[in-house]
């Protein structure tokens, strides 16, 4: 026997999070058993063992940021005696990776099939690189393409496919089109290459981190073993998911009902250790599922996505019928009676039109808030005679120079609600998800809500605090004919502070915004009008702003409400305030 290193593997990061260890010294391995799992920024990913043989230390621990060539652990290398001498064990740690679903009776020859490619396809690419004159040459490998995160996590629609198989592409061209829940998204190339593989059309749902493509790269400077060993890897892992499909296709068409029905009458409780891929080990973190509690369906308790998916559906039904139970009105125990369906046609002609997919997206959400949130509403005003002097005649200026500029009196109120949450930091919060502590946010991001020909859009500003008043109009400007256009990304519409909502080119005195989860406030802006002001000695015309405040309660007091629109009618009346 001898001691190896087994190092950490190019996994197309700087470093990576160890985020669980698989084995202990003096545990036997096979061949391909996984030994960590470390996550990078767009996965989380196994890293297993090139042979058999026995742990000797482990030398990383959970939490630990590594390196491509850092030593993960040693092992006592079995001879190719011993590892023949144990064909039952080697036998049963391959049924274990390859069984990802329920047993099927073509299990034996599918794995038998998936073996004999796996076998063609590293010799196919033994010879491919064997060909190669130089261990340094330049070589292509192929690399996922993923959806980036949309921030949120609903799937989306794939409305448009913009390449094709086998095209050449740029580093950020657009290669397929989303529609998210405010918004329509390019998904861009991650770097310049051809498509080799689409794997979704136009109609599919996707979510964050789905594969949706395959992309070929050129490489420079991958030593000859590295870049067999990827492609290898990538090749074989094809074949499996391909002969996985296949299986789950003919399988899925009759005995979907059989499955469901097993997995409630006759379920395999997982017991001290857990059988599950790092896909479903990431999902269960993010929802906070402990995957002991979970029944796996699958072969020798494996667990599968679909029963994270099934797991969580239980505890929402679970807990909508415990609601149920005890008022009529569903979720957040509001006992509201039932609205009775209408049948509207018997009093006059109707037209039946079906809501955008913003509006049923939307919907939801703002449903969500108004009536999660205890909403309190302020209302108050600003003189701003002075600043629409003032912008009056900046535009003027503008307008002689030919620059492009025009400035919104909607730009002075960002600028105003950055320095008002500077000097009050308990509106530029949100609440801890368990509702127990505050988090307070030392960046200024505002988004601003832009009405669309398919409804009202919220992209964000970032850092307005930080930018003077003309490089604020451009960008609102910019931002806001994207919107218009369709054009938002996902990005531009996440990391938002608080929320501005103007109908002051439209018109109305006072309205109450709803706050948007998880901001605690949103300032309402209406339509300026004069009025008549006493300073004292007589009246006078003044150009007065309606404001309308609405703050979360939990976190916000009354009192605390009134200073921030008192603040905000200041710095409004005397933009020389913000200066100071």
């Amino acid at each position: 026997m001898s001691i190896e290193e087994i190092k950490l593997p190019d996994v197309g990061g700087e470093s990576v999070e160890v985020i669980e260890i698989c084995v202990k010294a003096g545990d036997e391995v096979g061949e391909e058993d996984a030994i960590i799992v470390v996550e990078t920024e767009k996965a989380s990913m196994d890293i297993p063992v090139d042979f058999a043989g026995t742990i000797e230390s482990i030398n990383v621990k959970t939490g630990d940021k590594i390196s491509e060539g850092d030593v993960v652990c040693t092992i006592k290398k079995a001879s190719s005696d011993e590892s023949e001498s144990e064909p039952e064990k080697e036998e049963s740690t391959e049924e274990e990776k390859e069984s990802t679903e329920e047993e099927k009776e073509s299990t034996e020859e599918e794995k038998e099939s998936t073996k004999e490619e796996k076998e063609s396809t590293k010799e196919e690419l033994t010879q491919k690189n064997d060909s190669s004159s130089d261990d340094n040459e330049t070589s292509t490998v192929i690399e996922d393409v993923i959806v980036p995160d949309l921030g949120q996590d609903d799937a989306v629609d794939v409305i448009e496919i913009a390449v094709n198989e086998g095209d050449e592409v740029e580093e950020e061209d657009g290669l397929i089109t989303l529609e998210t829940e405010k918004a329509t998204m390019d998904v861009p190339a991650p770097f310049k290459g051809k498509i080799t593989e689409l794997l979704v059309k136009a109609g599919d749902k996707v979510k964050t981190g789905t594969l949706i493509a395959k992309m070929e790269k050129t490489v420079k400077g991958k030593k000859k073993s590295e870049t067999v060993a990827k492609q290898t890897s990538d090749s074989t892992a094809k074949v499996e998911n391909e002969n996985k499909e296949n299986s789950k296709n003919k399988e899925d068409s009759k005995s979907k009902e059989e499955s469901s029905s097993k997995t409630q009458s006759e379920p395999v409780k997982t017991s001290g250790k857990v059988y599950a891929s790092p896909s479903v080990r990431r999902i269960a973190r993010e929802f906070g599922i402990d995957l002991s509690l979970v029944t796996g369906s699958a072969r020798k308790g494996r667990i599968l996505r679909e029963d994270v998916r099934q797991y969580i559906k239980d505890k929402i039904k679970n807990i909508n019928n415990a609601e149920a139970s005890t008022t009529s009105g569903g979720s957040l125990g509001f006992n509201l009676p039932e609205l009775k369906p209408v049948d509207f046609s018997k009093f006059g002609e109707i037209e039946t039109v079906e809501m955008s997919r913003i509006q049923k997206i939307s919907g939801p959400s703002l449903h969500r808030n108004w009536v999660g949130i205890p909403h309190v509403t302020q209302f108050d005003e600003a003189d701003i005679t002075e600043l629409e002097e003032f912008r009056k005649t900046q535009n003027a200026l503008n307008a002689k120079k030919d620059n492009g500029v025009k400035i919104s009196p909607l730009v002075f109120a960002l600028k105003a609600v950055a320095k008002a949450l500077e000097l009050h930091p308990n509106f530029n919060s949100s609440l801890s998800p368990d509702e127990q502590s505050i988090i307070f946010k030392k960046y200024i991001n505002i988004a601003v809500a832009v009405d669309t020909p398919n409804g009202l859009v919220v992209p964000v500003i970032k850092d307005v605090d930080k930018k003077g008043i003309e490089e604020l109009s451009n960008e609102l400007k910019e931002i806001s004919k994207k919107a218009r256009d369709g054009k938002l990304k996902a990005q531009d519409m996440q990391g938002a502070c608080f929320t501005i909502s103007s109908l002051g080119g439209i018109g109305g005195t006072a309205f109450t915004p709803i706050i948007n989860a998880p901001e605690v406030a949103i300032l309402g802006l209406s339509k300026s009008e004069f009025k008549p002001k006493y300073n004292g000695k007589d009246f006078e015309p003044r150009l007065m702003l309606p404001l309308s405040l609405s703050y979360d309660h939990r976190v916000i007091d009354g009192a605390d409400g009134a200073r921030f629109t008192t603040t905000l009618s200041k710095l409004l009346s005397d933009i020389r305030l913000l200066l100071l």
